[in-house]
């Protein structure tokens, strides 16, 4: 194979994507290259507004265009009583996906265990004071059923104590372990209709 560095360094970065590995990475190089006019020209634009334009609310966490604002915080056209706290944007697209769920969205970022996060960063101070400012009645946690996902889900709860808020997490029908963005849409909506109060064991 030919040892060329500006496609070494694209195989290596396409293969970091989630679900693709250096064989699949090599592909899409080939077909991109094969098609540069078609994709690769009109991909590194996007990319490049992408990287320009869009970046993470500090409010709610979801991302936002940096031209229109963010649509998950100006969204003034319904209100809500009630926020699910997810850990990552693709989260919420599922749950979104399922039509389970109508209310705000509150986006992590990730977990208080995971890729060395502090709490500032998972928006958890921002989370509380919209619930506050929203007048929110029902806080539910719908954070990955690992240790990390429940550790978080249970600082979380510690940090609404003063809130009064219900506060509820989604029901069994997540398995232990399970990521919200891989169950599909029945399982969804089971732990949503049934998600319980959320208190400590």
């Amino acid at each position: 194979m030919q040892n060329i560095i500006e496609i070494d360094e694209l195989i290596k970065l396409i293969s970091k994507l989630p679900g693709l590995g250096p064989r699949s990475a090599k592909r899409i190089v080939l077909k991109m290259i094969n098609n540069r006019e078609e994709l690769i020209k009109p991909m590194a634009k996007s990319l490049a507004e992408v990287y320009k334009n869009i970046s993470r609310c500090k409010t709610c966490g979801s991302l936002k265009s940096n031209t229109i604002g963010c649509n998950n915080c100006e969204n003034i056209k319904q209100k809500f009583n009630k926020i699910c706290v997810v850990e990552n944007i693709a989260d919420q697209w599922s749950i979104e996906a399922s039509s389970v769920y109508q209310g705000y969205f509150h986006i992590l970022g990730g977990t208080i265990s995971s890729n060395n996060l502090n709490k500032d960063e998972l928006l958890i101070n921002a989370l509380v004071e919209r619930v506050k400012k929203e007048k929110i009645e029902e806080v539910i946690l719908a954070t990955s059923a690992t240790i990390e996902g429940q550790t978080t889900a249970f600082y979380i709860q510690d940090s609404l104590k003063d809130v009064d808020a219900k506060i509820s997490k989604l029901a069994q029908g997540l398995p232990v372990g399970g990521e919200i963005e891989t169950l599909d849409d029945g399982t969804l909506i089971y732990a949503f209709k049934n998600r319980k109060s959320f208190v400590k064991d």
